[in-house]
């Protein structure tokens, strides 16, 4: 029971972190890694879903942002809308292969306003997540960094 509750710590941990929600994950992932809570690919899984999921609520916001009903709540003046889409323009996709980094809700945020597609966004925020939260397990094992 007890570890139910802690994959399900980890996973809400996780999705809100990847939200505009400050919140960091990767000291409950640590936690319950050193804690052998659970295996290591079951909570790279489990926080690697929350936190994907988590930016999907963040691209949804972005999607959002520019319509009438989101003016209200997510004030965007034109100018800063065209500056981030020349950025997006330039950097474009891959951009959110740094969706994990400080700052990445932005840019996951901003390939809502951009439009892109679902399944691309998707693809590259499941790799980067997945990857970071695997780089994270191999420092807290001592076998990395």
């Amino acid at each position: 029971m007890m570890v139910g509750a802690s994959l399900f710590g980890l996973f809400v941990a996780a999705f809100l972190a990847a939200t505009p929600i400050p919140f960091q994950s990767e000291v409950v992932f640590l936690a319950l890694l050193a804690n052998k809570s659970a295996g290591v690919l079951v909570l790279i899984l489990i926080a690697s879903v929350g936190n994907v999921l988590g930016s999907c609520v963040t691209y949804a916001v972005g999607r959002g942002i520019g319509g009438q009903r989101s003016a209200r709540w997510f004030p965007v003046r034109p100018e800063q809308l065209a500056r981030a889409e020349v950025w997006f323009q330039k950097w474009g996709l891959w951009a959110l292969l740094l969706s994990w980094a400080p700052g990445g809700d932005l840019i996951v945020a901003l390939s809502g306003v951009m439009r892109v597609s679902i399944w691309r966004f998707l693809a590259l925020v499941s790799l980067a997540k997945t990857l970071r939260y695997g780089v994270v397990a191999l420092i807290g094992l001592g076998i990395w960094g």
